[in-house]
């Protein structure tokens, strides 16, 4: 009892630290990511599983930065790291300093990740594109100076039409500042250079990582807020970048995107001269139709004769002024006869008239009810007589 050697709990940590450490340097591992949480401090915690085990996993925040995409539950990766434990918990856990997707590779998976979640912000939507100039007179140019890009732009323009002001703005096209600096210039030309007409913003082609920077959200949320209308022109005509969604308009290729900017000279020049010959062939046309309108109203009996024709017209009222005489008399005897007939029925109906015909109306006084029988009144009441000519009041001295 005397030779125990007693550890504590922080000693049988640490030795099981310095084991796993010193004999799992570097490994390898598969799995499925589950309870994944990313930290405010930027470390990434999360647990790696397969069918009847699990393991605790970290990726620092240095280390999370440099990823191409966003970890996510149930998705299945290869990760490198080294065995360790975290002596406060007693837990041990792998560190992770590598990370790859299984299935897809981790630019393609960054790629889908970033372009389904900037399609749900709206980023993409048609209605938020912004209309390219015609003929625009002020062009700037986003790319690497020295690159392909660059010569096949201005050899285009040059060639189609060479009056126009091209502003370059050099910048990386691929490596790790390339996303920073083409947001930047994106972002300067807009502030400083805002009388530009358009941006072509892009580089020749490439591998999908020399393309990645077009990739990057802050060049994508730069070109979104360009004030200025952005023509993307990145790689070949089969490499589809973020860029490419989000730009008012995207072109095939570097050259391409100098076609769309900047109309041929010759044939604008063929457009006017047909608009100039159509617009000459529809006024001349006009102008014959007029002129043999006006020969034709010259000839016309209205002008040869003008007095006839006002002659016959005075005729023609003087016709219709007595036939509306005429139907305006026909109507006022109809209305006079129909109104005597009227009056001599309201004399037939008038009480009146039958008062000159030796008839009264009598009243029972002061209350002014008409009577019509004998009963309606007593002995000595009073009673109003109206007669053809006038009224008499008289008292019942007797009734049968």
């Amino acid at each position: 009892m005397e030779n125990r050697k007693i550890y504590t709990i922080t000693q049988i940590n640490q030795i099981v630290k310095n084991l796993l450490e010193d004999s799992f340097f570097e490994v390898w591992i598969e799995g499925e990511i589950s309870n994944f949480k990313l930290h405010s401090s930027g470390h990434m915690y999360f647990s790696l599983k397969d069918e009847s085990a699990q393991i605790s996993a970290i990726i620092y925040r240095g280390m999370s930065f440099a990823l191409k995409f966003v970890p996510e539950d149930g998705m299945k990766v290869r990760v490198k790291g080294k065995l360790t434990c975290f002596t406060r918990r007693g837990q041990y856990q792998i560190i992770i300093s590598l990370m790859e997707p299984q299935g897809k590779g981790a630019l393609q998976l960054a790629f889908e990740q970033l372009k389904e979640r900037l399609k749900k912000e709206g980023l993409f939507d048609a209605e938020k594109k912004q209309k390219i100039p015609f003929l625009p007179q002020r062009i700037g140019v986003v790319t690497s100076p020295t690159g392909a890009a660059v010569r096949d732009i201005l050899s285009v323009i040059e060639r189609r039409f060479a009056n126009v002001e091209i502003l370059i703005y050099p910048v990386q096209v691929q490596g790790d500042k390339a996303a920073g600096e083409i947001s930047g210039a994106i972002d300067n030309l807009n502030g400083k250079f805002s009388y530009l007409d358009v941006l072509i913003v892009g580089r020749g082609g490439g591998s999908y990582e020399d393309l990645w920077a077009f990739n990057e959200e802050i060049v994508v949320r730069s070109i979104y807020y360009s004030k200025i209308p952005v023509i993307s022109a990145v790689g070949h005509e089969t490499d589809y970048t973020i860029a490419d969604f989000v730009a008012d308009l995207r072109a095939p290729t570097p050259s391409a995107a100098a076609e769309l900017v900047v109309k041929n000279k010759e044939e604008l020049a063929y457009r006017l001269k047909n608009y100039q010959i159509q617009l000459t062939q529809n006024i001349n046309y006009k102008l014959n139709s007029v002129m043999e309108l006006f020969s034709r109203i010259k000839r016309s009996r209205v002008f040869l004769n003008p007095f006839d024709f006002i002659n016959r017209k005075q005729q023609e009222v003087d016709y219709l002024d007595e036939g509306l005489n005429s139907k305006f008399k026909y109507l006022f005897a109809n209305k006079e006869k129909a109104f005597t007939s009227l009056l001599e029925k309201l004399n037939i109906l008038n009480p009146l008239s039958v008062l000159a015909r030796g008839y009264s109306i009598i009243w029972k006084w002061p209350q002014n009810t008409i009577l019509k029988s004998s009963k309606d009144v007593k002995i000595n009441d009073k009673i109003k007589i109206k007669l053809h000519q006038g009224e008499i009041i008289c008292k019942v001295s007797q009734k049968t």
